[in-house]
């Protein structure tokens, strides 16, 4: 499904000098597969992302969607295949103050979908990430893992092929943070989502199919034993 082929993405800085956020990196994600993918800051982790979203042109190499070379697309193409494909979740909180949970979420799904359906296929959703009594409640007056948590809502809204999550327990207490990615790992079962999941949690690993290391821009074999500073964010 998803399939990266030699990526990279080097920085120029001044005097020359270059950063090599993401140096080379090959992998290959298979529809139901979930990826987890460990790093410290600045290892190139979201770096990786933006590219996989086509949010950010690469140096070099390929990033295959289903045999599509998305690093490659225009940027109408770009916007599609965003919203038609793949959901991300972010680590920012990009939600609408005085705007309810529920019209948060249904944002993705206005395009295609009337409002009151799309309200009517996002509340199962909602409910199962622990969202069902707050529906009606103004953005600003959740709380951070609240506010997340419609994030990851928004993101599946739209049941897409390839789910990009960063950090995505990151405001999350030890109980939440099972419950997402017990849903996550649910979620890539039952409809054939690829996942890559990027995160400092250690409960991750647990859930995932497989478990990467990035560092300096490089894959590597994750070590458990290894300190990545858990909830630094890059």
């Amino acid at each position: 499904m998803l399939e990266l082929r030699e990526l990279v993405k080097h920085y120029s800085l001044s005097e020359g000098e270059q950063v090599r956020a993401v140096d080379g990196v090959s992998l290959s994600v298979a529809p139901g597969e979930m990826l987890a993918l460990y790093g410290p800051s600045g290892s190139g982790k979201t770096t990786l992302l933006l590219m996989i979203a086509a949010l950010l042109a690469p140096t070099s190499g390929s990033v295959l969607v289903n045999g599509r070379d998305v690093s490659t697309l225009s940027e109408r193409e770009a916007s599609r295949y965003r919203l038609s494909e793949v959901g991300f979740i972010r680590q920012s909180f990009d939600l609408l103050p005085g705007v309810s949970t529920i019209d948060n979420t249904v944002l993705r799904l206005l395009k295609n979908v009337p409002w009151r359906e799309a309200q009517a296929r996002v509340t199962p959703l909602l409910e199962r990430l622990g969202l069902g009594d707050r529906l009606q409640q103004r953005s600003e007056t959740l709380s951070m893992g609240e506010r997340q948590r419609v994030m990851i809502a928004r993101a599946l809204s739209t049941e897409p092929q390839l789910l990009l999550a960063d950090e995505p327990t990151g405001s999350l207490d030890t109980q939440r943070s099972r419950d997402v990615l017990a849903l996550l790992r649910e979620l890539c079962g039952e409809r054939q989502v690829a996942v890559v999941l990027v995160s400092h949690d250690p409960l991750a690993a647990g859930y995932a199919d497989r478990v990467l290391a990035l560092r300096d821009g490089r894959l590597t074999e994750h070590r458990a034993e290894a300190s990545f500073a858990l909830g630094e964010a890059e």
